[in-house]
């Protein structure tokens, strides 16, 4: 496959039995074979995409200094602030060359995950920020509800499988600064080659080239999304609990022409976690005598644990 396929989520919505099925059909086998689609009709309105990319590009315009006051120790950077070339992609040394921020869980004080969540952080010098970031977080969260409910019944499962598993979950907002490149960047990308952790991502700001997927045949492909379009992918959680069935397809952003080095680029991805007790061990219909079992048995938790580690975002 040499193009990131489209699709549409009002065909899943219309309530039109046959249409429900073509989106399940056309996503499912989209994420066998490449792993990534590029979706329309998700509840991101284009006032609500135009406030966040003011709002984000005003944080990350703000000073150093300022910025870093948000940068919070002993949390492994799962709120606030994250400074440049901080995070490391699996198996590589050159942090990338990235800032973000992250915005985190909304629960109420009664629920079970209050003390297992770190607070988000609240930026003073923005008086929008937080606001938009919270509305942008559960518009995104409600598009990857039926993202997955169609993958449960492309996968054989009650449409409802994931809801549980979902709510309340750790899924962060990541706004991205990738600055002006200064200097020749010695081996480093603004994201090295990696797949994702969690179950999907839902990524804002694939419009422009940058971002690219390796397709099963090892070729690297540009995946760039239409203006109305998320570009939503397979996460190794996800991966690992289909035996492989959905793929998790590795991709990068590589860096910009030089003649285009002194530009900003932005994106905001979704990274859509379960609550950490979820097993993510191979479902019963995704292992036979021709699909061995491939992972070892774990939970999301530990299995986020383990990665963050391995991204340098928490220390041994």
């Amino acid at each position: 496959m040499d193009k990131i396929p489209s699709v549409d989520l009002r065909d899943f919505l219309s309530g039109d039995p046959e249409r429900k099925q073509k989106f399940v059909n056309e996503i499912g086998k989209a994420y066998e074979e490449i792993g990534f689609v590029a979706l329309k009709g998700h509840f991101l309105d284009d006032q609500l995409v135009d406030d966040l990319y003011g709002e984000v590009k005003n944080f990350f315009q703000l000073p150093t200094e300022t910025k870093q006051k948000y940068e919070i120790p002993g949390i492994g950077g799962q709120r606030g602030y994250v400074g440049f070339g901080k995070e490391t992609a699996k198996g590589f040394k050159k942090g990338d060359l990235k800032e973000f921020w992250h915005f985190g869980q909304y629960v109420s004080d009664d629920s079970k995950y209050k003390n297992e969540y770190p607070d988000n952080v609240t930026v003073e010098e923005l008086p929008k920020f937080n606001e938009v970031g919270k509305e942008a977080y559960q518009m995104l969260e409600k598009t990857g509800k039926y993202v997955l409910r169609a993958l449960a019944l492309y996968l054989g499962l009650d449409e409802f499988y994931f809801d549980d598993k979902i709510a309340e979950g750790n899924s962060i907002l990541r706004p991205i600064h990738y600055p002006p490149i200064t200097e020749e960047p010695d081996d480093a990308v603004r994201a090295a080659a990696h797949g994702d952790i969690n179950l999907i991502t839902l990524l804002m700001g694939s419009q422009g080239k940058g971002l690219q997927v390796q397709n099963h045949k090892g070729e690297w492909i540009d995946a760039i999304a239409e203006p109305d379009e998320l570009m939503i992918n397979v996460g190794d959680m996800l991966s690992r609990h289909t035996n492989n069935k959905l793929k998790s397809t590795i991709h990068r952003v590589v860096n910009p022409p030089r003649e285009l080095w002194g530009t900003s680029r932005y994106s905001i991805p979704f990274f859509m976690h379960p609550i950490s007790e979820m097993s993510l061990n191979a479902l019963e219909n995704c292992v036979d005598e021709n699909h061995p079992k491939l992972y070892e048995d774990t939970t999301a938790g530990e299995f986020l644990h383990e990665r963050l580690i391995e991204l340098g975002l928490i220390k041994k």
